[in-house]
């Protein structure tokens, strides 16, 4: 039996920086509104042309490799979470396989949303403890704003998300002591539809039913978010999953070095580091500056952490995420 540990790190955000004033000239919002609901202030959106979900995934994947230490040819396996595939299929997944030139090894992908880079890791970490596989390449990546609702109607939702990319690579570690502690995964079905995007879908309206109605006004291929039932679940959720990871590994709030949380709702966030007791120096945020990106906020907000300086050798870091379907997550990292 192995751990896994992390051994690089990569993030990726387009040059194109839209703040809430920009919105404010499409939406009937303003910077205020946004803030005072959000914390965000500015967010990234893809220029058209310039940048996928796979291509930013790729360049931060880049980035990760080089500073893993490892070539292309040593990564055995690839995870790619994504809400926002480039095509309905395939998954990005084999599209990073092609792109970075690696060799014929495997790539799964997975949907689950807000949580889904934590539960990447934590399919990668199995793999890596069972000995199967040495170095896997995670990859949480979004592209929304081009699929946003960017009308007065849509801005509950719009003004939240934004584009980017997060990588990680998970390696062996022989020393139990280090890596990925834990990780710890749940779900609720029963709220599917409290935050969901039902078109196009086998399920329900697909694209020929969309294309036969030609309905201005259908917003079922628009995100549908019931925000005050998301934010009571989330900081229910948010608490009782850092707990469970916590006690799983005999640890105490005040072992925690830094808590990423997934990048939500900044509103979110304060209310789960005044719940725990966390000072400012234990959590580490970025939604102001890039929004929510969905499976790409943890590792891009835990790159940047890592980058500035905020994560040490022996350090506790503890990931959580909350998002559509209802899932949760969390993952306990030593450092």
């Amino acid at each position: 039996m192995y751990h896994s540990k992390i051994s690089g790190l990569g993030f990726y955000v387009p040059s194109n920086v839209v703040t809430n004033d920009d919105l404010s000239k499409l939406i009937d919002t303003n910077d205020e509104w946004i803030q005072e609901r959000t914390g965000i202030q500015e967010r990234r959106h893809i220029i058209p042309g310039e940048d996928t979900t796979t291509s930013m995934g790729v360049k931060a994947a880049k980035i990760a490799i080089e500073r893993s230490g490892i070539s292309n040819g040593d990564i055995d396996f690839i995870v790619f979470a994504t809400l926002s595939p480039d095509y309905y299929f395939p998954g990005p997944g084999v599209l990073v396989q092609r792109d970075l030139g690696l060799k014929t090894i495997g790539a799964l992908d997975v949907r689950n949303q807000c949580s889904g880079f934590v539960y990447a890791l934590s399919v990668a970490d199995q793999y890596i403890k069972t000995g199967m596989y040495k170095n896997i390449l995670v990859i949480g990546s979004e592209v929304q704003s081009s699929g946003l609702d960017m009308t007065t109607r849509g801005r509950g939702v719009s003004v939240i998300f934004g584009d980017g990319a997060g990588a990680a690579i998970l390696s062996r570690e022989e020393d139990l002591s280090k890596g990925i502690l834990s990780t710890h995964l749940h779900s609720e079905g029963i709220h599917a539809e409290e935050l969901v995007l039902t078109a196009p879908g086998m399920g329900g309206r697909w694209v020929n039913d969309i294309l036969a109605d030609n309905d201005p006004n259908d917003e079922s291929y628009f995100p549908h978010m019931n925000g005050q039932f998301v934010f009571k679940n989330a900081v229910v959720r948010f608490a009782e999953v850092i707990n469970e990871g916590l006690e799983a590994n005999n640890l105490k709030v005040s072992d925690i070095d830094m808590l990423i949380p997934h990048q939500a709702n900044l509103r979110i966030s304060q209310y789960i580091q005044k719940k725990f007791g966390l000072n400012d120096d234990q959590v580490y945020n970025n939604v102001q500056k890039y929004g929510n990106t969905t499976a790409a906020s943890i590792p891009i907000a835990l790159t940047e952490a890592w980058e500035l300086g905020k994560i040490k050798s022996g350090d506790t870091v503890v990931l959580a995420a909350f998002g559509s379907g209802f899932t949760w997550a969390s993952a306990i990292i030593k450092w």
